[in-house]
């Protein structure tokens, strides 16, 4: 694996290995073993874009205990910003740094940066998908339920933002049930759908009462993503019937986990009193950014 550029990209023996070295690597943690060095004498660069709080600290805390150095550029902080072409930032990238992990808005920024700068590439989000979050919820699946088969997990919300499309995908790759629940106007374009109903592991549906019943995983997040804040108004009206409140968890499984990839607006996406009772299900996941980021990191800088 030369870069992580998306869960679509991704085959299910990659997600499954990542998965398996992420485990690894947190059980060495907890007892204090940090003797991997795959990038030592390494630098990598963190491109955000994006305002971010898990991602940059899990990923610049991942990338030194993996014995390498890091450097942290925003947009206003390189030429990019000034409306440089993304190619050529990857093309004087790539003959500096071992790595760059990027935060952006376009997915093909992402992408076109992996081809002309030659280095490993880490999508960190795009507004196309969010695949290190997804690796991080997986774990804590299998940590919390020992794993995904036969699982059901129900997105809440916008169902066409880059954590419901990287959700699908993990799916449509690791074989559980996933059901979308969003407004009509907020799930994905036709034509998006119809990629994923051969296999039969995705559906969507407007009605978040019946997609709660016998889940497995309730999962949300914030209902105004960034770069959509001008929609803030409309979005939080049209959303309230999605929110994870008690009577939706009483519909699904007894068991049932309560996911949140943060940050949280307590009384909007989901109820402070829910948050609260599965606090540790979703600090759990928070954390697991790191380790399943270390596991990422490792794999790139292997090919």
């Amino acid at each position: 694996m030369k870069h992580l550029l998306s869960l679509e990209a991704a085959s299910a023996d990659e997600i499954e290995a990542l998965l398996i070295s992420a485990e690894e690597l947190k059980f060495k943690r907890w007892a204090n073993d940090l003797s991997d060095d795959d990038l030592k004498d390494q630098c990598w660069a963190l491109m955000f874009s994006k305002s971010s709080t898990r991602t940059r600290v899990s990923f610049e805390v991942g990338i030194r205990e993996l014995g390498g150095s890091v450097m942290f550029l925003s947009s206003n902080q390189s030429q990019l910003g000034r409306g440089e072409p993304i190619k050529d930032t990857a093309r004087v990238m790539g003959r500096m740094v071992h790595g760059a992990v990027i935060r952006t808005f376009a997915q093909d920024d992402v992408e076109q940066f992996a081809e002309f700068s030659g280095i490993p590439t880490i999508n960190a989000l795009t507004d196309e998908e969010h695949p290190c979050q997804i690796l991080a919820d997986l774990l804590t699946m299998k940590e919390k339920l020992g794993g995904w088969e036969d699982r059901k997990v129900v997105f809440f919300g916008d169902g066409d933002c880059n954590v419901a499309k990287s959700w699908m995908w993990a799916a449509e790759r690791m074989g559980f049930q996933l059901v979308v629940a969003a407004p009509e106007a907020f799930l994905p374009p036709q034509d998006y759908q119809q990629q994923f109903s051969a296999g039969g592991k995705v559906s969507f549906t407007s009605d978040a009462a019946a997609a709660a019943a016998h889940a497995d995983v309730l999962y949300t997040d914030v209902w105004v993503s960034m770069g959509k804040e001008d929609e803030s108004e409309d979005r939080l009206d049209v959303f309230k019937p999605y929110q994870i409140n008690d009577a939706i968890v009483t519909a699904a499984c007894s068991s049932a986990l309560v996911m949140h990839c943060l940050p949280a607006y307590r009384e909007k996406e989901i109820t402070e009193k829910v948050l609260e009772a599965h606090a540790d299900t979703i600090f759990q996941q928070a954390e697991n950014r790191l380790h399943a980021q270390k596991a990422v990191l490792k794999a790139v800088v292997a090919g």
